[in-house]
C-alpha cells in the first residue's frame, strides 16, 4: 500500500520503476525529469552493512534509479547509513542525514523511521517495511498522512490472527501462546498481540 503526503508530488510511472522488480525499495520525484544538476538521497537502513539482502535491496534500487537516469556521480549522490539495529545508531545517524539536507530520505524498518520522524518534519520520508505507521505516529491515516512521510506497509495487523490460526491447525492442543521482542527493536509486535487478544474475546 502506497499514500503520498501533501505538498509532495510522485510521479507514479517512475516511482514503480525504481522498484527495481520484486525488491522493495522505493523512489521519490518532486515532478522532475532527471538532469546533470546533483540531486541528493539519504537512505537509512536498519540492517548491519553486511546483510546480504539488505545489500541487494540496495543495489536494486539504484539499478532503478539509474534505468531511470539517475546516475550516482553525474547527478545523483546517495548518503547511506547501516543502524545495524541499534537504536541509538539510528538516532545519530538520522542527524546527520538531515544535516546534509537530501532532496528525500528512504527509511528501512519501524526504528529507523522513528528516528528521521523525529530528526525532520519537513524534508520528505519514504519508508519501506513499516507494519503501522499510524500507531507508530508517522502519519495520521493511510488515505492521507498530513506529514512529510509517506510509504509502503509490509504487513497487515489483522495478518496476526492468521498466524495464531496456522498455529492451532498445525498443532491442535496448543492453549497459550508467548511472544518475545525488543519493545526498541520491535514495537510494532504489541499490534499484533494486541489484534490475538481481541479475535480470542470474539
Amino acid at each position: 500500500m502506497l499514500f503520498v503526503p501533501r505538498g509532495v508530488t510522485v510521479r507514479r510511472r517512475e516511482f514503480l520503476g525504481a522498484l527495481g522488480g520484486a525488491a522493495a525499495w522505493p523512489l521519490v520525484a518532486r515532478a522532475q525529469q532527471p538532469t546533470d544538476r546533483m540531486r541528493r538521497i539519504g537512505v537509512m537502513v536498519g540492517y548491519a552493512e553486511d546483510d546480504p539482502e539488505a545489500q541487494t535491496r540496495l543495489a536494486a534500487f539504484k539499478q532503478g534509479l539509474l534505468t531511470l537516469g539517475w546516475s550516482e556521480g553525474r547527478n545523483l549522490k546517495i548518503d547511506v547509513r547501516w543502524a545495524s539495529g541499534d537504536t541509538d545508531r539510528a538516532t545519530t545517524f538520522a542527524r546527520e542525514l538531515v544535516a546534509l539536507q537530501p532532496e528525500v530520505i528512504m527509511s528501512n524498518t519501524t526504528p529507523v523511521t522513528a528516528a528521521l520522524h523525529k530528526a525532520t518534519k519537513t524534508i520528505p520520508i519514504v519508508f519501506v517495511a513499516v507494519s503501522d505507521p499510524v500507531g507508530a505516529g508517522f502519519v495520521a491515516s493511510l488515505p492521507r498522512p498530513s506529514t512529510n512521510i509517506t510509504g509502503f506497509i509490509n504487513l497487515e495487523t489483522t495478518l496476526g490472527g492468521k498466524w495464531l490460526e496456522l498455529l492451532k491447525e498445525i498443532a491442535p492442543r496448543v492453549t497459550r501462546v508467548a511472544v518475545m521482542f525488543n519493545p526498541k527493536t520491535a514495537p510494532y509486535t504489541e499490534i499484533y498481540c494486541h489484534r490475538w487478544k481481541l479475535r480470542q474475546k470474539n
